[in-house]
């Protein structure tokens, strides 16, 4: 392709979007706006489901235990840790002696805990207690209720009646835009 038969077609083009942006400023210039009387206007209502956490909250009573030694099972337990370990002493010579004292040790403490279990009925006493607590829990209430997704709007311009949608209610009056076209 030549250099003038582009120069043809860049100049063509130019003209056509010339015309077009002058074919659409007139269109806006030609609009304009006036104002219409509102005959009508209703709620467009749709019912739809909340949900809301709630929190409940109510007391409870725990209960737990306390393990206590028996008052006297320690001494018991002492006391004849102590006999046992001086009458193991008597027996053996060395480290046969030791090995004694300690055997009779042991024995002597078990034999002291065996006494204060048969005296006292336990090594420790079970004590029960109870203490308030407060529990909570969040639950879901659901309930229905109405909303507006907008206004049914009826209104009069120039003798004829008109609908249209808002999401608003426009009041006594809508602005309305008034597009005057050739026709052909």
């Amino acid at each position: 392709m030549n250099i003038q038969a582009m120069n043809i077609r860049r100049l063509t083009a130019g003209l056509a979007a010339v015309s077009l942006l002058s074919v659409v400023s007139t269109q806006a210039a030609a609009a304009r706006y006036d104002y219409a009387r509102v005959i009508s206007s209703d709620p467009i209502v749709r019912m739809v489901t909340v949900k809301t956490p709630v929190r409940e909250c109510w007391q409870e009573t725990e209960y737990y235990t306390v393990d206590r030694p028996v008052p006297g099972s320690g001494a018991s337990t002492l006391v004849g840790a102590i006999v046992g370990g001086v009458i193991g002493h008597q027996f053996g010579s060395g480290r046969g002696n030791d090995a004694a004292t300690v055997v009779g040790t042991v024995i002597g403490a078990a034999i002291g805990n065996d006494s204060a279990k048969r005296r006292y009925g336990a090594a420790y006493r079970t004590t029960e207690y109870s203490r308030p607590v407060e529990r909570c829990e969040t639950r879901l209430t659901t309930h229905r209720e109405e909303r507006i997704d907008g206004y049914r709007v009826v209104y009069r311009y120039h003798g004829q009646k008109y609908e249209t949608r808002m999401p608003y209610d426009p009041g006594r009056e809508i602005r309305v835009r008034v597009d005057i076209r050739p026709a052909g």
